[in-house]
């Protein structure tokens, strides 16, 4: 990766979908969905969520790594000024690897959206340097039972790899977690290869 290619925030703009960095605007919205039950759950974020949270994250956290190329993170909008409705990132940038992380909001759940989101972000992950990021392996991970992340990952690809003993942390806590991961060279498609604990009927 070049040094170019970490300093710029880009926006990547599908057809269900419009990707975009986080900016003050949004720290209301952010503070809000991440007090949200079932998304402090599955994430890392800190519980209890309040504003200083969103601030840091926002206005520190997100605009740091893009600058240093650590990670990029983007806010998931339905439209280029529409209402944050969600998040999704690639983090841990490094030789070749990144992890790909993402949330939704409760009301933006069951159409697709996460799976549109996801798709953009990994092709902005495969194409080459300057336009993106030129990357050889894309990781998925989740803390086992949340078969809705998985379901999501599952149709974009993702090779199921097995679950990682206590290889998750949670504020503080170990946890077991699943672990998928997505070449360039695999096919873009649902893949069959999932056990049945990460299946759920509704689309995430």
């Amino acid at each position: 990766m070049t040094a170019e290619s970490t300093r710029e925030p880009i926006v990547l703009t599908g057809s269900r979908v419009v990707l975009s960095v986080p900016g003050a605007a949004d720290i209301d919205r952010v503070t809000e969905l991440c007090a949200e039950p079932a998304i402090a759950r599955w994430t890392t974020v800190p519980s209890p969520y309040v504003r200083e949270n969103a601030e840091t994250f926002v206005l520190d956290i997100v605009p740091a790594a893009w600058t240093s190329g650590a990670s990029r993170t983007w806010a998931i909008r339905e439209s280029e000024d529409g209402e944050l409705i969600g998040m999704i990132g690639l983090d841990g940038i490094r030789d070749g690897e990144a992890e790909i992380g993402f949330w939704l909001a409760p009301e933006a759940r069951g159409r697709g959206l996460m799976t549109a989101a996801v798709a953009l972000a990994i092709d902005h992950a495969f194409a080459p340097e300057p336009s993106g990021l030129g990357l050889e392996r894309l990781v998925w991970r989740a803390f086992v039972g949340n078969a809705a992340s998985a379901s999501v990952a599952r149709r974009a690809g993702f090779r199921f790899e097995g679950t990682r003993r206590a290889g998750g942390v949670q504020r503080g806590a170990r946890l077991d977690d699943w672990q998928a991961a997505l070449l360039p060279s695999d096919p873009r498609e649902q893949a069959g290869d999932w056990p049945d604990a990460t299946y759920v009927q509704a689309d995430a």
